[in-house]
């Protein structure tokens, strides 16, 4: 007869569930939310929400009691200094069960995940932090621009861009561009055709020098001339 005998066996001896329960427990507060079958789920809540009630009380008879469970000091200490107070005032249900819509590949067995109940408030915390974005701010009447001082904010534009252009266009007077190309043409020329003069020179000088040679000598002529 199973009177006053509450929870499931799971398939498992007692030894064997306590160790299971401990191990999850434990791995629950350091990562605070884990992923089980939907079974596992349901029994660990009932475990997790006394120690979440004895984190609450946090006196040192509440500190031993949750040591036999956890047995790790630094697990009790996060138990009651971080995750306790955020449940301050509350009255049970610290934990939440989500059932996962896929069962687990290769037993069909459900799935589920266990985690705290601020640990998804945090989430939409953010969430609604990311999506409020500031909505964009309407002009006020000061704010728009008015016919008078738009045309007064030109006339003050043309004023400034007045004198840079005719300093630039004293600047191109003084300075006016000069065809250097054309000069360094006209020069080539001229040194091209002094130098085809100076060659016909040479070549007419040495002809001239030529010439008394073929000729030959005056005597040799009065020679020739006798006999």
């Amino acid at each position: 007869m199973r009177h006053r005998k509450s929870g499931k066996k799971l398939g498992r001896t007692w030894e064997h569930r306590k160790a299971m329960f401990r191990n999850m427990a434990r791995s629950l507060i350091v990562h605070e939310r884990i992923r089980t079958t939907f079974p596992k789920a349901k029994e660990l809540s009932k475990i997790v929400d006394r120690l979440v009630t004895l984190a609450l009380e946090n006196d040192l008879s509440a500190r031993r009691q949750a040591y036999r469970v956890l047995e790790n000091h630094k697990l009790v200490q996060k138990l009651f200094n971080e995750i306790g107070p955020k449940f301050s005032g509350g009255m049970g249900g610290y934990t939440r069960v989500v059932k996962f819509a896929s069962p687990r590949v290769g037993d069909n067995a459900p799935m589920a995940l266990i985690e705290f109940k601020y640990f998804k408030a945090q989430f939409e915390d953010k969430d609604q932090l990311k999506t409020a974005a500031p909505a964009a701010k309407p002009l006020d009447a000061e704010d728009k621009p008015v016919p008078e001082q738009e045309s007064a904010m030109v006339a003050e534009a043309e004023a400034t861009e007045a004198p840079e252009a005719q300093g630039q266009k004293d600047i191109a007077t003084d300075h006016p561009e000069e065809p250097v190309a054309e000069e360094v043409r006209a020069e080539q020329q001229e040194e091209i055709s002094g130098t085809e003069s100076g060659d016909e020179d040479q070549q007419q000088a040495e002809t001239e020098d030529a010439e008394p040679e073929t000729q030959g000598h005056p005597e040799d002529s009065d020679s020739e001339k006798i006999k």
